[in-house]
Protein backbone atom coordinates (compact mmCIF):
# COMPACT_ATOMS: atom_id res chain seq x y z
CA UNK A 1 0.00 0.00 0.00
CA UNK A 2 1.32 3.16 -1.08
CA UNK A 3 1.79 6.33 1.68
CA UNK A 4 0.71 9.27 0.53
CA UNK A 5 1.67 12.70 2.30
CA UNK A 6 1.53 16.11 1.57
CA UNK A 7 3.28 19.78 2.68
CA UNK A 8 3.67 23.67 1.85
CA UNK A 9 6.80 25.03 0.56
CA UNK A 10 7.14 28.32 2.04
CA UNK A 11 9.91 30.66 -0.37
CA UNK A 12 10.99 34.11 -0.03
CA UNK A 13 12.99 36.04 -2.35
CA UNK A 14 15.96 37.71 -0.93
CA UNK A 15 17.63 40.79 -2.54
CA UNK A 16 21.17 40.68 -1.47
CA UNK A 17 23.12 44.22 -0.76
CA UNK A 18 25.14 45.45 -3.02
CA UNK A 19 26.26 48.62 -3.96
CA UNK A 20 24.72 50.15 -7.33
CA UNK A 21 21.64 47.72 -7.21
CA UNK A 22 20.80 45.29 -9.89
CA UNK A 23 21.81 42.36 -7.34
CA UNK A 24 20.03 38.95 -8.25
CA UNK A 25 17.83 37.91 -5.77
CA UNK A 26 18.28 34.58 -3.58
CA UNK A 27 15.97 32.15 -3.48
CA UNK A 28 15.26 31.12 0.40
CA UNK A 29 13.12 28.43 1.53
CA UNK A 30 11.59 27.50 5.28
CA UNK A 31 12.35 23.70 6.16
CA UNK A 32 11.87 22.08 10.00
CA UNK A 33 14.03 20.11 12.01
CA UNK A 34 12.76 16.68 12.23
CA UNK A 35 12.07 15.99 16.43
CA UNK A 36 12.60 13.09 18.42
CA UNK A 37 15.42 10.98 19.76
CA UNK A 38 16.88 9.66 16.13
CA UNK A 39 17.49 13.42 14.43
CA UNK A 40 18.84 14.74 17.70
CA UNK A 41 22.34 14.77 16.79
CA UNK A 42 21.82 14.62 12.87
CA UNK A 43 21.57 17.77 10.55
CA UNK A 44 22.33 16.72 6.81
CA UNK A 45 19.34 14.91 5.67
CA UNK A 46 17.56 15.29 9.03
CA UNK A 47 15.42 18.21 7.69
CA UNK A 48 11.69 18.49 5.86
CA UNK A 49 9.11 19.84 4.33
CA UNK A 50 6.37 20.66 6.85
CA UNK A 51 3.94 18.01 5.75
CA UNK A 52 2.40 14.67 6.99
CA UNK A 53 0.17 11.54 5.95
CA UNK A 54 -3.26 11.63 4.68
CA UNK A 55 -5.47 8.49 2.83
CA UNK A 56 -6.22 10.35 -0.17
CA UNK A 57 -9.29 8.63 -0.45
CA UNK A 58 -10.57 10.51 2.68
CA UNK A 59 -8.64 14.00 2.36
CA UNK A 60 -7.27 15.89 -0.38
CA UNK A 61 -4.06 16.79 -0.07
CA UNK A 62 -3.62 20.19 -0.40
CA UNK A 63 -6.22 20.28 2.83
CA UNK A 64 -3.99 17.55 4.47
CA UNK A 65 -0.57 20.10 3.67
CA UNK A 66 -2.48 22.85 5.46
CA UNK A 67 -3.37 20.56 8.38
CA UNK A 68 -0.11 19.22 8.61
CA UNK A 69 1.22 22.70 8.61
CA UNK A 70 -0.52 23.61 11.84
CA UNK A 71 0.12 20.45 13.88
CA UNK A 72 3.86 20.32 13.10
CA UNK A 73 4.56 24.15 13.52
CA UNK A 74 1.19 25.20 15.55
CA UNK A 75 0.55 28.14 13.78
CA UNK A 76 -1.53 29.01 10.53
CA UNK A 77 0.53 28.96 7.18
CA UNK A 78 0.61 32.89 5.40
CA UNK A 79 -2.49 33.46 3.84
CA UNK A 80 -2.44 33.79 0.04
CA UNK A 81 -2.77 31.36 -2.77
CA UNK A 82 -0.86 27.87 -3.06
CA UNK A 83 -0.16 25.72 -5.67
CA UNK A 84 0.75 22.47 -6.58
CA UNK A 85 4.18 21.93 -6.90
CA UNK A 86 4.56 18.32 -7.99
CA UNK A 87 4.36 15.09 -6.26
CA UNK A 88 7.83 13.49 -5.72
CA UNK A 89 8.32 9.47 -4.83
CA UNK A 90 10.62 8.25 -2.50
CA UNK A 91 12.67 5.68 -3.05
CA UNK A 92 10.84 3.54 -0.33
CA UNK A 93 7.61 4.63 -2.28
CA UNK A 94 6.33 6.57 -0.47
CA UNK A 95 4.51 9.28 -2.43
CA UNK A 96 4.68 13.41 -1.09
CA UNK A 97 2.52 16.45 -2.60
CA UNK A 98 4.42 19.36 -2.08
CA UNK A 99 2.00 22.99 -2.54
CA UNK A 100 4.41 25.90 -2.51
CA UNK A 101 3.17 29.53 -1.23
CA UNK A 102 4.85 32.85 -0.85
CA UNK A 103 6.49 33.09 2.93
CA UNK A 104 8.02 36.34 2.58
CA UNK A 105 5.84 37.36 5.39
CA UNK A 106 6.39 34.22 7.82
CA UNK A 107 8.40 34.22 10.76
CA UNK A 108 9.13 30.94 11.70
CA UNK A 109 7.85 30.05 15.37
CA UNK A 110 10.71 28.77 17.67
CA UNK A 111 8.63 26.85 19.64
CA UNK A 112 4.84 25.62 20.11
CA UNK A 113 5.29 22.60 18.14
CA UNK A 114 3.16 19.87 17.73
CA UNK A 115 4.04 16.63 19.62
CA UNK A 116 3.95 12.30 19.00
CA UNK A 117 4.59 9.73 21.46
CA UNK A 118 6.55 6.90 21.19
CA UNK A 119 8.30 3.92 23.06
CA UNK A 120 11.56 5.59 24.41
CA UNK A 121 13.80 3.77 24.91
CA UNK A 122 13.41 1.55 22.55
CA UNK A 123 11.74 -1.92 24.19
CA UNK A 124 11.79 -0.44 27.27
CA UNK A 125 7.63 -0.71 27.24
CA UNK A 126 8.02 3.24 28.74
CA UNK A 127 6.81 5.75 25.96
CA UNK A 128 7.89 9.31 25.65
CA UNK A 129 6.39 12.81 23.98
CA UNK A 130 8.54 14.40 21.46
CA UNK A 131 8.41 17.58 19.34
CA UNK A 132 7.49 16.60 15.32
CA UNK A 133 9.68 19.14 14.51
CA UNK A 134 12.56 21.31 16.76
CA UNK A 135 13.59 23.65 14.53
CA UNK A 136 12.31 26.07 11.89
CA UNK A 137 14.38 27.77 9.28
CA UNK A 138 15.06 29.86 6.71
CA UNK A 139 17.51 28.67 4.57
CA UNK A 140 18.88 28.78 1.05
CA UNK A 141 18.52 26.62 -2.12
CA UNK A 142 21.91 25.04 -1.83
CA UNK A 143 21.56 24.84 2.08
CA UNK A 144 18.49 23.50 1.74
CA UNK A 145 19.70 20.56 -0.74
CA UNK A 146 21.86 19.79 2.36
CA UNK A 147 19.72 19.15 4.85
CA UNK A 148 16.61 17.69 3.38
CA UNK A 149 16.05 14.05 3.33
CA UNK A 150 16.89 12.82 0.28
CA UNK A 151 13.03 12.03 -1.24
CA UNK A 152 12.04 16.21 -0.95
CA UNK A 153 15.09 17.76 -2.97
CA UNK A 154 13.58 17.16 -6.45
CA UNK A 155 10.88 19.78 -4.93
CA UNK A 156 13.59 22.49 -4.66
CA UNK A 157 14.85 21.75 -8.66
CA UNK A 158 11.09 22.10 -9.22
CA UNK A 159 10.58 25.42 -6.98
CA UNK A 160 13.40 26.96 -8.93
CA UNK A 161 11.95 25.92 -12.67
CA UNK A 162 8.86 27.57 -11.18
CA UNK A 163 10.24 30.74 -10.25
CA UNK A 164 12.54 31.15 -13.43
CA UNK A 165 9.74 30.23 -15.78
CA UNK A 166 7.68 33.50 -13.71
CA UNK A 167 11.11 35.12 -14.41
CA UNK A 168 11.47 35.32 -10.21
Amino acid sequence: MTVHSAGILLYRLRRPAVDGGGAVPEVEVMIVHMGGPFWASKDAGAWSIPKGEFDPGNERACDAAFREFREELGVEPPEGPVAELGTFPYSSGKRVTVFVADGAVFTPPTDGFGEFEMEWPPRSGRSARFPEVDQAAWVTLAQAREKLVKGQRPALDALAERLREAGG
